[in-house]
């Protein structure tokens, strides 16, 4: 009696496995993602509005290729030849004020098209490599670059001059006195002894005067960089001023990745990044007064709060934090369309401050026109950092700018009067824009926003100064909108949850109706039917709502464990309503809900889409609210899915493997089983642009990754563990396994085990490590999930 009551657990396991079956496999899933069809993206527009360009494999090709579909031929898709590539590519372009001319080049050609004829006519051939034309405010010159100098090319005349006279060389030095003393009296005493050389000496001094007095009039004054090279050097407008960078580049040790499988046979060093903690590099812009012939550098002294200390300093009370000016990484000036004003992107080194600040042209001096201070970081879509500006412009009166700002707690659009000072948001609520761009007629703004959802993009119109925005896009899911050049259609890349991309057209007006261009999914793939997993929301331990993406089995194969999803990088959105970047992820959910399992993927704290309080949630505090929300989820399906708290795993990539990490270490009575993929260990060893934000630097916070990384808290795994990391990863680095592991071995700990992958970097290519990886976690899943 007792071995059949043993045997009858056995048997429904046996009788539940045999119902919980799946027409996919990992080794089907897993293949060239070519087998799924073929997908359309990066859309744009021919310059007489009636092409769509994209990119697309319809012929099945090694890579994506440049396709192009006609208006007037809506159902054929054709390659864009090579030849036809050359002659639609405009390099270096610059348009007038109202887009009625072009200038682009063309080797060395410098070209002008009518924009309604779509004719060109070569201006110049320059016998040097040249860049960045653009129309001066007169739009009768241009200036452009050329060997580090700007020259300015007049249409009218054409005659061409050098505007700036800049040289790499150090500056000539003179002698020193002393050797100007001893040069001098030996000269003299020749001079008294022999009258013919002292007659020779006195004819030469004159021809020489006569030549310097002739150059004087004809050189121009030089600029010594000293062996720096200038970069984004340009001229402005109005051809009063030049500006460009010198950058210090920082002297940081660089870390060495082995490469066992290098195609000689021998091993190999792949120099990689530098660990976190670096100098940064450092910008100097200078300003080029071409009616004072000098050179100046923008000051950053004056601006407001340049010496103000971070919050986290108090933590440590016996520490001395001295009070000095923070370095500054600065972008190039946004010069105003009539040249006279200039603006400028200036970001801390420690990204704690946003400064958009005045230009003094004439002193170089800085005024604070907008601070954003953030005592974690500053981020959020379209607001620039270090020396790149993001959303920063004029608008055509030359007296207002336009940026994006996190100061409401949501990244929004504003503009900002330069002569009061007066600033206006154009658009606010919880939400996010992305990519604004003006209109044709400079009247108008369209912008890209998450108003409806922060799981959609919608494609909206709004008037220059703000006011009711007008959505024009209408399908549920994430509408990507390139808008023709004479702005009467959208062409939109278009994806819904379980819909891969697809080409839409749409003409520009509210309620208009979207038109399907491509269908790209092969019959293989569309055999099977993909979910389109639930968002649902669910309470944090701190009140805050989560959002998540829910896939629920049939409640007849229904096993009752669960399997959590960590996505990586951190600030990403993986719950929306779009096809996810982790196409591979979500199809292996596909199979596991269909194997009976509950599977949850989370925009935990730290992840995008959600505005500023939430993108900082992790900061000094990796594995904290980010790990909590992972456990606040397992709450969830517990209380409301049938899951069985016993039997709950959790698995993901780089930051993903992290928190796997972390979770069998601090949450180890939540989590049976984690794999962890290509995982950082130990945060000191990462790079600086992205740890230094969130923990600032360990000389500087050591509290902070202490407290954030896997490697001090190993002794805490209970759990079944599976490490998979690529050898050639240049992003985390192999070794952050590998010291893991030693730490293991040190600890006696026997429940964990690793693959390695020789041929992979960060983002794995190969199908079969593809395979290999997802076979391990199935079975990790299976064999600690479900089996007795």
């Amino acid at each position: 009696m007792q071995r059949k009551l043993l045997f009858l657990p056995l048997l429904c396991f046996v009788l539940l496995q045999a119902q919980a079956q799946s027409p996919l496999s990992v080794e089907y899933i897993m293949r060239d993602p070519m087998w799924m069809g073929n997908f359309p993206s990066s859309a744009s527009w021919s310059d007489d509005s009636k092409t769509i360009y994209f990119q697309y494999n319809k012929d099945k090709d090694p890579a994506d290729s440049l396709y192009k579909l006609g208006l007037a031929q809506k159902g054929v898709i054709s390659k864009v030849s090579w030849k036809e590539m050359k002659s639609i590519e405009r390099n270096s372009e610059d348009f007038n004020s109202d887009k009625s001319l072009r200038l682009y080049q063309e080797d060395k050609k410098l070209m002008l098209e009518d924009m309604s004829s779509f004719t060109s006519t070569m201006l110049l051939e320059w016998p040097e490599n040249f860049n960045n034309p653009k129309f001066m405010a007169n739009e009768q010159e241009i200036s452009f670059v050329s060997k580090g100098n700007v020259f300015v090319y007049n249409r009218a005349t054409k005659a061409f001059r050098k505007a700036t006279n800049i040289s790499t060389e150090n500056k000539p030095k003179d002698s020193s006195k002393s050797e100007e003393e001893k040069v001098a009296w030996l000269e003299s005493e020749n001079l008294k002894l022999l009258s013919v050389v002292n007659e020779r000496k006195e004819n030469g001094k004159k021809r020489n005067d006569y030549r310097e007095a002739y150059r004087s009039e004809e050189e121009p004054f030089t600029y010594y960089t000293g062996g720096k090279s200038p970069v984004n050097l340009q001229l402005s407008p109005d051809g009063k001023f030049a500006t460009f960078i010198l950058y210090t580049s920082s002297s940081s040790k660089n870390t060495i990745v082995p490469d066992y499988v290098d195609a000689s046979g021998y091993t190999t060093d792949l120099r990689t990044r530098a660990k976190v903690g670096t100098e940064p590099t450092k910008t100097e812009v200078g300003i080029y007064d071409l009616t004072r012939d000098t050179v100046y550098f923008i000051a950053t002294s004056d601006l407001e709060g340049i010496k103000d200390l971070p919050d986290y300093v108090k933590d440590y009370p016996d520490k001395t934090w001295e009070e000095k000016e923070r370095d500054v990484m600065l972008s190039s000036p946004y010069f105003s369309p009539d040249g006279k004003k200039a603006i400028i992107h200036a970001g801390s080194a420690d990204n704690k401050d946003r400064w958009i600040a005045s230009v003094d042209l004439q002193t170089g001096e800085l005024k604070t026109l907008d601070r954003q201070r953030d005592e974690a970081w500053i981020a959020g879509p379209g607001i620039g950092r270090s020396s790149y500006g993001g959303t920063l412009g004029w608008l055509p009166d030359s007296k207002h700018i336009y940026f994006q700002s996190e100061e409401s707690g949501y990244s929004h659009l504003y503009v900002l009067d330069v002569t009061t000072g007066e600033k206006k948001a154009l658009t606010s609520g919880k939400y996010e824009v992305f990519n604004p761009f003006l209109s044709k007629d400079k009247k108008s703004w369209y912008l890209t926003t998450s108003e409806v959802h922060p799981g959609e993009r919608h494609f909206y119109k709004m008037p220059l100064m703000g006011g009711k925005m007008q959505k024009l896009t209408s399908m549920t899911g994430n509408n990507d909108v390139s808008l023709s050049p004479d702005e009467k259609n959208l062409a939109i890349i278009y994806s819904y949850s379980n819909i891969p991309a697809e080409l839409y057209i749409q003409e520009n007006k509210v309620g208009a109706k979207a038109e399907q261009l491509t269908s790209g999914q092969s019959e293989e793939f569309k055999a099977y039917e993909w979910r389109d997993p639930e968002i649902v929301l669910f309470p944090a331990e701190d009140g805050a709502q989560v959002h998540a993406r829910l896939y629920k089995p049939d409640p007849a194969k229904k096993n009752g464990a669960a399997v959590v999803f960590v996505h990586g990088a951190g600030y990403l959105q993986n719950v929306h309503k779009w096809w996810s970047s982790y196409f591979r992820e979500y199809m292996f959910h596909n199979m596991l809900t269909d194997l009976g399992y509950t599977v949850l993927d989370i925009d935990y704290r730290g992840s995008a889409g959600y505005g500023r309080d939430w993108r900082t949630g992790i900061y000094r505090h990796m594995g904290g609210k980010d790990l909590s929300d992972q456990v606040d989820g397992v709450k969830f399906l517990v209380a409301n899915h049938g899951v069985d708290p016993e039997r709950v795993g959790l698995y993901g990539g780089s930051y993903g493997g992290f928190i796997t990490l972390m979770a069998l270490f601090n949450a180890s009575d939540t989590f049976k089983s984690g794999a962890a993929l290509r995982s950082v260990t130990d945060w000191a060893h990462y790079n600086h642009g992205y740890t230094a934000n969130i923990l600032n630097t360990p000389e500087e916070d050591p509290i902070a990754y202490r407290r954030s990384s896997p490697i001090y808290f190993a002794e805490g795994l209970k759990g079944n563990l599976l490490m998979a990391h690529g050898m050639v990863d240049v992003n985390v680095h192999f070794q952050d396994v590998v010291r893991l592991s030693q730490r293991f071995i040190e600890l006696g700990k026997d429940n964990w085990e690793m693959a390695i992958y020789p041929v992979e970097d960060h983002g794995f290519v190969e199908p079969s490590s593809w395979t290999d990886e997802y076979k391990r976690i199935l079975k990790l899943f299976n064999e600690t999930l479900l089996e007795e």
